[in-house]
Parts: structure tokens; sequence; C-alpha cells
């Protein structure tokens, strides 16, 4: 692997583009080119294999796609054959959600041109995917699975491909697409340009590069897992039964218009949204077992500010591009130390300010020691106040779907119960007072129980074996018939054929 020496050049306008991707350029407002952007972009524009590591929110999409919309071109045409339009360029992603984002971001760059593209991903029908691959393609976008589907039946030809793109490759391998994504470079051609996109360089993604690239160029614009330096990253010690109540006192004392809020668990995900609905907060749930019709159309209502809380788990953790969103909380610490970069990467984006808001409670020690070893860095953990509202309690939604033991919780009147205690005024629950007390009662205290004998003369007897008689019955004959009172006497059956003896 090469490593790749910066040019100086940051604006977009001293790229020789193609004049139709120029006017999309200037029409979508782009200037200065990001650092990953001004790497990548010359590089890709020679033909060369690239290993590009870059934050998130950096603009990595635009650092292939405008390169490789510029190399695609010369075979641009107005033909409506299929065949004058087959796949040239393949950009694979792990979820469904960037996929479509990117398929927009690819369509905005190839508005003036004559080139083709469309995206597949699963959750919804392949008819009108079908139908659309058939009119012929030259980009394609695809999450692996359905980009198999379609192979498999059929529907799709990538022996033309010249560029493959694995865009967010360590969140492919972290979810198990490694098989597919091998079943799929098998398809391609031997002679491609391969770019491969991630986060992170692990030894997993080392390994998959030397697989599949030739030569590539190295292009590293961060230090791997650092995050933006515009994002304010605070830590607050809550426990689990008050992590509700600071989510929103913090909402409402910050003023927050909109933010993520990330959760570990559907179930914990789908609780919170809930809840937060509840409370008059416009609020959408972002999870997998979310239909992909309802997975849009939460973020669509985001994007839009119809929606001021999206509560989410990683399924929204990687490339999701949502500007001017000012806060990110996560709700619950996330398992893999890796996605809390990326999670509190949906904010502060394109160097606009944000704000990570994490709530650490006891069981979570570990899970900080894991973000402080992979950002290097001391996390101090702060404290919030936070006013219960004794007016209406409700159920405060937690991490997980586990109850804690003795204490029950009514959803529909909002009533605590705590059994592990009794009630007040009362000394046990045998204590309570019944309408057999003889009306012995206290104006004080309400109920005073029967005093208990101490010593009881029966029990404090010796155990005595009973004495039994000396006088026996006569004896009874035996009934020779009957050998036991349990055994029944048998039936006398007529005979079907009488005996010639």
């Amino acid at each position: 692997m090469r490593q790749y020496a910066p040019d100086m050049t940051t604006s977009f306008s001293n790229l020789q583009l193609a004049p139709a991707l120029a006017r999309a350029v200037a029409e979508m407002g782009y200037e200065s080119m990001t650092p990953i952007q001004a790497q990548a972009i010359p590089v890709v524009l020679t033909g060369q294999d690239v290993m590009g590591a870059a934050q998130t929110g950096t603009g990595k999409t635009a650092a292939f796609s405008l390169p490789l919309l510029q190399r695609l071109l010369k075979h641009e045409n107005s033909s409506t054959s299929p065949a004058r339009h087959p796949v040239r360029a393949l950009v694979l992603l792990p979820t469904r959600e960037l996929a479509d984002q990117v398929a927009q971001q690819i369509k905005q760059y190839a508005v003036h041109t004559n080139l083709r593209s469309m995206v597949v991903f699963g959750g919804m029908d392949m008819k009108p995917q079908t139908i659309e691959l058939k009119k012929g393609v030259e980009v394609l976008v695809a999450t692996p699975g359905r980009l198999l589907d379609h192979i498999e039946a059929k529907n799709v030809v990538l022996n033309q491909v010249e560029y493959v793109v694995l865009d967010e490759a360590d969140r492919m391998l972290d979810i198990g697409f490694l098989p597919d994504l091998q079943r799929i470079l098998s398809h391609l051609p031997k002679q491609r340009t391969t770019l491969l996109f991630s986060a992170t360089f692990s030894t997993e993604i080392k390994r998959l590069a030397g697989s599949y690239l030739q030569n590539p160029i190295t292009i590293e614009v961060a230090r791997p897992n650092e995050t933006a330096a515009t994002i304010t990253q605070q830590f607050y010690s809550v426990s689990v039964d008050d992590k509700y109540n600071a989510l929103r006192h913090l909402i409402k004392a910050n003023g927050m218009k909109q933010a993520f809020v990330f959760c570990n668990s559907k179930l914990g995900c789908a609780r919170l949204a809930r809840s937060l609905e509840r409370d008059g907060f416009r609020t959408s749930a972002l999870h997998g077992d979310k239909s992909q019709d309802e997975r849009l159309k939460a973020l669509e209502g985001f994007k839009k500010g119809e929606v001021d809380l999206l509560v989410c788990t990683d399924v929204a953790a990687r490339g999701l591009d949502i500007k001017d969103v000012p806060a990110v909380f996560n709700f619950d610490i996330p398992f893999n130390a890796e996605d809390y970069v990326h999670r509190i990467g949906r904010t502060g984006r394109a160097g606009a300010l944000g704000q990570a808001i994490s709530f650490v409670s006891g069981s979570d020690q570990r899970l900080v020691g894991d973000i402080e070893k992979l950002l290097k860095t001391k996390i101090t953990l702060e404290n919030v106040t936070v006013e219960q509202d004794r007016s209406r309690e409700r159920r405060e939604p937690r991490s997980d779907s586990r109850e804690p033991r003795g204490d029950m919780r009514s959803e529909s009147s909002g009533e605590r119960r705590e059994f592990s205690r009794p009630r007040e005024g009362y000394a046990s629950r045998d204590a309570r007072p019944r309408e057999h007390d003889n009306g012995r009662r206290s104006r004080e205290t309400g109920y005073v129980p029967a005093p208990r004998v101490k010593n009881d003369p029966f029990f404090d007897k010796p155990y005595e074996a009973t004495v039994r008689s000396t006088e026996t019955a006569a004896p009874v004959a035996p009934d020779p018939l009957r050998k036991s009172a349990n055994i029944k006497p048998k039936r006398v059956m007529a005979a079907l054929f009488k005996s010639t003896t």
C-alpha cells in the first residue's frame, strides 16, 4: 500500500470536472473540498485503487461519486436500449438508509448527464426494482443481500463493471456481510478499480483490502477513531430509573429543537419513543423491526423538521447525513466502543457545532472504560439534578425489558407499588384490621393486635405414643372366593363352544 501525499488544491473550481458535473456541484452549493475529497478525487480520477479512512461526516460520498461519474461520461448515451446501459459502477453499503441517501446524492451529481443510476435494497418488493434494472443502469447502489437476490434471479449482470465501491466496509464486516461480499465480487471482472472507504482500518479491513485491491493507495485524513473537534462530549452519572427524567430535563433546559436518541435494543427504542410522545414531544422510532416504508418516513420527517426526536438503534449510527442536528443522546452506552464514535458523528457535521450527551449508570463502567481506551482520553462523569414530577408519575422506560425485583408500576394509572415495604400505618400485611377483631382498636395506631400466648402447654408436652387396647375382636373367617377387597370377582360368561371332553 502506498501513502498519498495530499495536494493543496481545496476548491472545486480547480478540479477539471466536466461542465455537467461542475454545474451540478455549483447548484448544490459546494465550494471548498473537505480533506478526504481533496486527497481522494485526484487519485480516483487516475483509476487507481484506494483505501480511504476518514471520520464520519467528512464527505466521503462526493469523494468517490464525482470521479466515478467523470470517468463514466465516456459511456454516456441517450439510447433507450438496455444493452447500451450496462452496470459499470457498483456501490455497496451496509444499511438501507445509507444506500438510499448515497443514491439520492449520486442522482443530484448526475442530473445534467445521461448516466442512469438507481438503488436496490431489501424490505421492499423486488418487482419495481426488476423493471428498473431491465431498462439499464450505469451506476447501481445496493445492499449486499438484495443484490444477491437480483443476481440469483438473473435480473442484473455485472460482467462489465469497471468500478466497485465498498463504503462503510467495517460496518459490513461487523454485521456479517463478508460471505455476501465474496460472492458478489466473484461475479465482477478481475480488471477493475476498487475503492474501499472505512472509518477504521482494523485487521479484518486490511485483510479484505489485501484480497481484492491491487496495490492500493492509502489515504488517511484523521487519526483512526477520532471524533470531530466541533462536538462537545458530556457524560452524566445517572441511575437507570432516572435516565428518562434526565433526558426530558436536558432537552427542555437546553432548548434543543432536534436530536438523535440512541438505544441498544429495539424494544427499549420503541418504549422510549412512546413515552416521549406521551410527554408531548414529536417523536419517531427507527429500528430493525420497522418496515422500510416506516423507516423512510421517519427519516424524511426528521429531515423536514416535522419530528423533533428520532429515537433509534445503531441502524442509524452510520453515514446518515442530516444537516444542522444540534445534539445526540446516548440513552444507552453502546456495547461496541467504535459505535460511540459513529453515533456522535450524526451531529457536528460539515464544521457545525454539536453536542453529545451520554447517560452512564452503574453497570456501564466497563463500556465507558472501552471508550476511554479507544479515544485515548479520560472521561469525567458529571452529575445532573433532576426534579421529579410528582404530579403525574409515569413509567420511565428502562434500558432493558427487565423490571427491578419488588417494584411494580402500572402504565395505565402511573401508580407505583413496592412489595418489599409494608403500607404506611401497618406493621405488616397480617397486622391490617379485620372485621372479627371484637372492636379492639386504637385511635392512634388504628389497630391493636390481640396478645399472643407465649407458652402453650399442649406444644410443650413430649411426644407420647397412642395406647392401643389389648382386647381384640373375634377373628373373621376370610372369604375363599376373594383374596382381597380390591380384587373384583370374575364374571361368569357363556361359553361359545361346548367342550367335548
